[in-house]
């Protein structure tokens, strides 16, 4: 099998395209790129198909590697023969592969080992052969040296068996099927000590569970094996036992007789000592992984939704870090994001000063102007909020901005080169301004897993989840488009083709040089040759320059196609920007080649028509309800405003502006069928909710959407 038929098994596209979405892939073209602008080649592969080729292209190479280990640990035993390579080359089934290696695998030394090491092999294949009817009599022939009896030489030919009854791939594969059609997970909560009480509480649900593996939803799955990890529960996965036997038996008893007893007794000495315990981890392997995806993707699309919120824009901001005990870090910045000034005021007690923080943040504001003033949604977050919409500032909105993983970047090496004279809290009240600003160029600069938006992060493989959440970044960082003149070294390495040491030499010439003109002079940048310049150009952005195509996502590459079709209709290329009248009376379908169809010539046409296009809308103000403050204040039947602030598999969570987050559980998203709520809500979308529920001793919020 070849990589494009191994590929085709997985991924279900067009075979053209999937042709040349690999070929793209393995010449190093990023997928925001190739989704982008090779539609024509690809046959409109998007982002999510490209990537599917791009796991399976590292499927079907690792697959390769672990071929060649297995061939060459075999080789190195003096046991591939032809027939064996044979069938490993053609093995495509990583579990089939292992099936085959397994009795090839260093292992432990084990019962049979020990058997064989008797000389108790010949026994085994006697009782096998089921053509003995005097087993006493054939045994009694192997009790010699350490075996001192008939039983002692029937047991260790028993534990031969069991091993190969074990290791025999049709078994094995006998066994997937059964666990794969009736596996039941179970957990039990353990005999707890007095201080894992407390802990257990949280996995109460789960202290005498028990559910088909396969209708288990994931979040289930990550809980439970969270217990287990923490001592709390006790798991397993098993089959019913005598069915599973069942099916076992025929396979190898063939007639009736001691030689078929002692067959039996080893059948089921595999199934309970072997068998089960390397099938139950390998479906519990396969469990986790599958609920490692669920969580993974979900977590992606709540990722790629913050970093696509709605910026406010290039507009003089008040950033306020707000705290009772140390007061409210509070930051001047201007259209850049750059720091005017930065102080302290004290409005909540403990050092309540109300009357010197009014007049501060009114110097402010008559000194710079600001358009908006971004609050961090923690400690003393709603009180700092009603403290400045009393000031009644005229032309000023307000904004509970997330505070999730302001801390982090304050004290991370990114914020220190940044701002080296600045404290840890100035810098948090720097990053909440600039993230109303932008969320997109701040957030960039936090690891994703801490800007809390996902469950079970820490559960998943992290690799996984690291390579994912590196695709989603890169994917909105080129679907909104970079200005490359202002853009930080953050947001530039995850530009297509760039990466950290590219992003630092265009900050390093734009700093020498001054401000870019034309995208043609990134290529005077150090080390940015062709194939960076062809994957990186179209998603970075020259405002204000030479050449007015470089504020849109028209790739250079077509930038003589577009000057041919304005000249053959006799337009300027300012007169026709933004003009979408005129851009509609082009025959467009006239230009279409072998080289540019459609797809190509309509993303042509949507980028003159909006050029400087920002496909994140613009940020708008927001407010809870005040009269709830705490959790105390919410009652059954109120509808009340809030924000999503995160997307489960199993509903969405609700900031009401208290501490405590409510849940719509997916149930009461709304009154169609559902599958996943990311099918009607996201993160950062405003909603009015009912309460249905409170459960104050749980401090628990249920909400519902439905009869809004």
């Amino acid at each position: 099998m070849n990589l494009i038929d191994f590929v085709k098994r997985q991924v279900d596209v067009d075979v053209q395209g999937l042709r040349a979405g690999v070929q793209l892939l393995e010449e190093g073209a990023t997928v925001p790129f190739i989704a982008r602008y090779r539609k024509e080649r690809t046959r409109g592969l998007d982002e999510v198909e490209l990537l599917a080729i791009k796991k399976s292209i590292k499927q079907f190479k690792d697959l390769l590697d672990r071929k060649e280990y297995i061939s060459k640990v075999i080789e190195e035993q003096g046991k591939l023969h032809p027939g064996l390579e044979k069938k490993i080359k053609e093995t495509w089934e990583l579990s089939t592969l292992e099936d085959i290696y397994l009795p090839y695998k260093k292992k432990r030394k084990t019962k049979a080992d020990k058997a064989r090491s008797l000389g108790l092999e010949g026994l085994a294949k006697i009782i096998m052969a089921q053509q003995e009817d005097f087993l006493d009599r054939a045994a009694s022939r192997f009790v010699r040296g350490p075996v001192n009896s008939k039983e002692e030489a029937l047991e260790g030919a028993r534990h031969i068996i069991a091993e190969w009854v074990s290791e025999n791939p049709r078994i094995r594969s006998m066994m997937r099927e059964q666990f794969t059609r009736f596996a039941l997970i179970t957990s039990k909560v353990k005999k707890l000590k007095e201080d894992q009480k407390e802990a257990a509480r949280l996995y109460k649900d789960y202290w005498d569970y028990s559910s088909r593996l396969d209708r288990t939803p994931g979040h289930r799955i990550l809980a439970i094996r969270r217990g287990e990890r923490e001592g709390l529960l006790s798991v397993s996965i098993d089959v019913d036992v005598d069915k599973a036997l069942d099916r076992i038996r025929p396979y190898f008893i063939k007639t009736r007789g001691s030689c078929a007893d002692q067959i039996g007794e080893a059948i089921k000495d595999a199934y309970k000592r072997l068998l089960k315990p390397s099938i139950e981890g390998e479906f519990a392997r396969l469990s986790k992984e599958k609920a490692d995806i669920e969580a993974i993707e979900i977590f992606a699309k709540n990722v790629s939704q913050l970093l696509l919120e709605a910026p406010l824009g290039e507009k003089v901001v008040l950033g306020i870090d707000p705290g009772f005990r140390t007061g409210c870090k509070v930051v001047a910045l201007d259209q850049k994001g750059d720091v005017l000034h930065n102080t302290t005021i004290y409005p909540h007690p403990p050092q309540s000063n109300i009357g010197e923080a009014q007049a501060k943040i009114r110097q402010l504001y008559k000194k710079y102007s600001p358009k908006a003033i971004a609050i961090g949604n923690g400690t003393a977050g709603r009180e700092t909020e009603a403290f400045i919409r009393g000031l009644d500032l005229k032309g000023v909105d307000t904004f509970l901005i997330s505070e999730s993983g302001a801390s982090i970047y304050s004290a991370s090496p990114l914020a220190r080169e940044e701002f080296p004279n600045l404290d840890l809290t100035v810098r948090g009240a720097i990053s909440i301004g600039r993230r109303l600003m932008d969320p997109l160029a701040e957030l960039i600069k936090i690891d994703p897993k801490s800007i809390g938006v996902g469950q079970y992060q820490h559960d998943v493989d992290q690799s996984r989840l690291k390579q994912s959440l590196e695709d989603t970044v890169l994917s909105c960082v080129n679907r909104v488009g970079i200005n490359v003149n202002t853009a930080s070294k953050s947001l530039l390495t995850h530009v297509s083709g760039l990466g950290p040491g590219l992003a630092q030499n265009i900050i390093d010439h734009r700093t020498s040089n001054g401000p870019f003109t034309s995208r043609k002079d990134l290529l005077a940048v150090k080390g940015l040759g062709k194939k960076a310049f062809e994957q990186a150009a179209g998603f970075l952005r020259i405002k204000k320059g030479a050449l007015p195509l470089d504020d849109t996502g028209i790739h250079p590459e077509r930038y003589n196609l577009v000057k041919r079709i304005l000249k053959e209709n006799r337009f300027q290329l300012d007169q026709i920007l933004g003009s979408e009248d005129q851009i509609k009376s082009i025959p467009w379908k006239q230009y279409v080649s072998e080289e540019v169809g459609l797809p190509t010539l309509n993303d042509i046409k949507q980028e003159l028509a909006k050029p400087g296009h920002d496909p994140r809308g613009q940020a708008e103000s927001f407010s809870f309800d005040h009269r709830i403050q705490t959790i105390n204040d919410v009652k059954e039947g109120t509808i009340l405003p809030g924000i999503i602030v995160n997307v489960a598999k199993f509903g969405a969570f609700v900031d009401l502006g208290i501490k405590e987050n409510g849940l719509i559980h997916i149930s009461q998203i709304t009154d169609r069928f559902i599958d996943d709520p990311n099918q009607v809500l996201s993160v950062n979308q405003k909603v009015n909710v009912r309460v249905i529920g409170v459960d104050l001793e749980r401090n628990r919020i249920q909400l519902s959407l439905k009869a809004i």
